[in-house]
């Protein structure tokens, strides 16, 4: 039985000369040991305000750099096998919430620009889900790597609004990478002050100094 998914990498890394996006190894987008190391491993936590989090794996090892290779490098086939690990750890939440709107974190206009796609929403349809962009940026924030918690939290403060709810409906944010959680934490407090009721969060990753021991 052919399978689909590795003949495109295959037929993708001859015509870019592509090496594997988790160990390097020449003639491959992503070996077939590095495709089963981004088998959903779920990390749980909770963000700064309480809400609970499911990241499909840590944010580290071959997880990461593939995720790098989708934002950094334009290598968009790499979003479906992690697709399927994101979907993998939304699984749950979406059983415990079936009516719920699966709502993306927005991407600013610069990063868009940049790429040309939106990563978190590139993943959720990779991983089969369909999302609804209630989300969006009303201000620019800052690159958030070099910034702790509270740098965070008051670097996006009150920088997402959100579309009023039309009755009752409740919501699972979508992010890429969590962090601390002061991301999504600003998501949710948008969709709540539309009218929204927030019920968790999902990311692919998580940075492992987000995890909950």
């Amino acid at each position: 039985m052919i399978d689909w998914a590795e003949l495109t990498d295959e037929i993708a890394a001859f015509v870019l000369s592509a090496c594997c996006a988790g160990c390097d190894a020449p003639g491959t987008l992503l070996c077939g040991d590095c495709r089963r190391a981004l088998s959903a491993e779920p990390v749980l936590s909770t963000s700064p305000n309480g809400m609970p989090i499911t990241a499909a794996f840590p944010f580290e090892g071959v997880g990461a750099r593939c995720i790098r290779r989708v934002k950094e490098d334009g290598e968009t086939l790499l979003a479906h096998p992690l697709g399927a690990a994101l979907a993998d750890a939304a699984a749950s939440s979406i059983s415990d919430h079936p009516d719920a709107l699966l709502v993306p974190v927005p991407t600013g206009r610069a990063a868009f620009r940049r790429r040309g796609y939106r990563v978190p929403e590139l993943l959720m349809r990779r991983a089969g889900l369909a999302p609804t962009r209630l989300l969006r940026a009303v201000r620019r924030t800052e690159d958030q790597r070099d910034l702790d918690v509270d740098e965070r939290r008051r670097n996006v403060a009150r920088s997402m609004r959100a579309r009023h709810a039309r009755g009752d409906e409740e919501v699972l944010i979508f992010d890429d990478v969590v962090t601390t959680g002061s991301t999504l934490d600003e998501g949710a407090r948008a969709l709540r002050a539309a009218g929204f009721r927030v019920c968790g969060a999902v990311a692919l990753a998580a940075t492992p100094r987000h995890r909950k021991l």
